[in-house]
């Protein structure tokens, strides 16, 4: 029987989620502790997958097992699974659904503060330059909505069949002192190093290096920037994925410094 997990991680001491040769992912971790409980080995399907770094407080998977359990799995597992991982649900499903082509949307958040904080290192990037024009970058943002492919914001096009991305949502917002941000995209994929690509461009309009008319000259001829602008993996997480047949709230996030996205904490720019 085909069952997906439900689970989050803060992805700091991971090389991202896939199993990888030259470091530690999420999935190798997972894949361990479930053969440790289960007793026999296991090959996980993520729903996508994450940089080095980047988090997700929610992101699913799904495993195949011939046998159910007559223990509380969940239980087990998530005393044996480090603490920077946890499994929120595990969830019977009828048929074989796939965790990642059949995810129809997905979230992202992107937490920055513009002060140092020792407590908002591992969770938020810091961005030392508190007076962003937030007009501009906004300005810019609404941009995302009107174009469909994103080959300029795309780390590796050659690896994709196409950079087609159908936006749904982005916007920014802030806390009351204006000393944190958050930066929130909806879409149905999205193309690698995408996201840390436009933050990083929206980060330079704010400052003042980049103009709205030549952020937008990248969505609209397909031309890659000369030099990319990354931002930091910290501030990253996957916040949401969605199927046509699952719709799970996500748990409580693992940046506890922030609020969720539905809080009146943070007011849309």
């Amino acid at each position: 029987m085909r069952y997906f997990f439900h689970i989050g991680y803060s992805g700091t001491n991971y090389s991202g989620w896939q199993r990888h040769p030259y470091g530690l992912g999420v999935q190798q971790v997972l894949e361990t502790s479930i053969k440790q409980v289960l007793k026999v080995p296991v090959n996980l399907v993520g729903c996508g997958r994450t940089d080095a770094g980047v988090h997700a407080s929610q992101f699913f998977f799904h495993l195949d097992l011939e046998q159910e359990w007559a223990y509380d799995l969940l239980f087990r597992l998530n005393k044996v699974l480090p603490p920077d991982i946890a499994i929120f649900d595990i969830i019977p499903m009828e048929g074989l659904p796939h965790a990642r082509f059949d995810a129809t949307h997905r979230s992202y958040d992107y937490f920055i503060h513009t002060y140092k904080d020792p407590f908002l290192n591992d969770s938020s990037t810091l961005y030392l330059e508190p007076n962003l024009h937030l007009d501009k970058m906004k300005e810019a943002t609404a941009l995302l909505l009107k174009y469909t492919d994103y080959r300029a914001f795309c780390k590796t096009p050659a690896q994709h069949d196409n950079t087609i991305c159908h936006i749904t949502e982005a916007g920014w917002f802030a806390d009351a002192q204006g000393g944190k941000l958050r930066f929130h995209i909806s879409a149905n994929r999205f193309v690698r190093r995408m996201i840390r690509l436009v933050v990083g461009k929206l980060l330079k309009v704010g400052s003042g290096t980049l103009s709205v008319a030549e952020f937008e000259s990248y969505l609209a001829t397909l031309q890659p920037p000369d030099a990319f602008s990354v931002a930091h993996p910290q501030g990253l997480y996957l916040s949401k994925v969605t199927y046509p047949y699952l719709d799970l709230p996500a748990k409580a996030g693992f940046a506890t410094a922030f609020q969720s996205q539905g809080c009146s904490y943070w007011q849309a720019v």
